[in-house]
């Protein structure tokens, strides 16, 4: 059995995915001709897509193969309501498109991959990706060892926040809390 539709946006959608979702506007009803037009946007560039009539209500179905070339990120949308010449925005938002496990990109966390490209560096110092990087214009290469040291005990902290934190997101207890019971 398929799940009901959607009567709103989604917050977030994994790119790859169907996107569907109906809205029933009644100043703008479908059956009168109006469409809602989409326009998602963001640094990486702008989407756009429309609803189809469902009755009254506009039914929006973006098909995974069109999903699957978002590029993951935070878009900020409007919907208007268009009927020929006339335009009206009615609603907006945001929406975070989650990258696909299919995809190539590197799904770890920013404190996951600074840790691993420490540890690699301080495994072997001849490492020279490791060994050399740049962030906003600035080239850093062969950090003092005090310092990487400091940084690695600072993001093993961070990924250890983030395990706990998803722990918690899985209903499992916080490994960062100490039960205790007294009595006899």
């Amino acid at each position: 059995m398929a799940a009901p539709t959607p009567t709103t946006e989604p917050g977030s959608l994994i790119a790859g995915d169907t996107a569907r979702w109906v809205i029933a506007l009644a100043d703008y009803p479908a059956g009168e001709g109006w469409a809602l037009a989409y326009q998602l946007s963001n640094a990486a560039g702008t989407i756009t897509f429309t609803s189809t009539a469902d009755g009254d209500d506009h039914l929006v179905s973006v098909a995974a193969t069109t999903t699957a070339g978002w590029a993951a990120g935070t878009y900020t949308w409007r919907a208007r309501a268009v009927l020929g010449a006339e335009a009206y925005t009615v609603r907006s938002g945001t929406l975070d498109v989650v990258a696909s496990l299919a995809s190539a990109a590197d799904l770890r966390s920013h404190a996951r991959r600074a840790l691993a490209a420490i540890e690699a560096y301080l495994e072997s110092p001849a490492n020279v990706a490791a060994a050399a990087y740049e962030i906003a214009g600035r080239r850093v290469q062969h950090y003092p060892v005090a310092d990487l040291m400091r940084l690695r005990s600072r993001y093993q902290a961070e990924v250890a926040r983030e395990d706990a934190a998803a722990r918690v997101a899985r209903g499992l207890p916080d490994p960062r809390r100490v039960y205790v019971r007294f009595g006899p």
